[in-house]
């Protein structure tokens, strides 16, 4: 069975937001991008809109769409749909997560991601190599 399934890149001050599955849930412990799964009659974005008021409690604006992925965990196969997020309001309370951290891109690396959210790990850090800042960091 296929879920089409969202996936949150929140940005702050050069870091990404990336949460940890809890304990009891599917992929329990692994890192991933924040979001949820679209309901019938429902568009990408507002799911991602609606999973992050449920999850964490937050307002947010849902921006650019940023790549896909799709992976087969074996008893499901996930399409997950990445977009741009902006915090807009409220403070971050955890539901289905035991962990948030904001990290660089380049430290993700360092984080055991489910699979499906690989891809967008890989797609930050190529971006983050090619941002001025990255390049005048390498120079110095």
């Amino acid at each position: 069975m296929k879920k089409d399934v969202t996936a949150a890149i929140i940005e702050k001050e050069g870091r990404v937001l990336i949460a940890r599955r809890k304990h009891g849930f599917h992929l329990q412990y692994k890192w991933e991008f924040p979001g949820g799964k679209i309901e019938q009659g429902e568009t990408p974005e507002c799911c991602l809109a609606r999973e992050l008021k449920e999850e964490f409690g937050i307002e947010s604006t849902i921006g650019e769409f940023v790549c896909r992925s799709e992976y087969d965990y074996g008893d499901r196969t996930i399409e997950l749909l990445a977009f741009r997020v902006t915090h807009v309001a409220g403070d971050f309370h955890l539901d289905s997560h035991e962990e948030i951290q904001w990290v660089f891109p380049q430290d993700m690396a360092g984080f055991d991601f489910a699979e499906a959210d690989k891809p967008i790990v890989e797609k930050l850090l190529q971006e983050s190599e090619k941002a001025p800042e990255s390049r005048d960091k390498k120079a110095m």
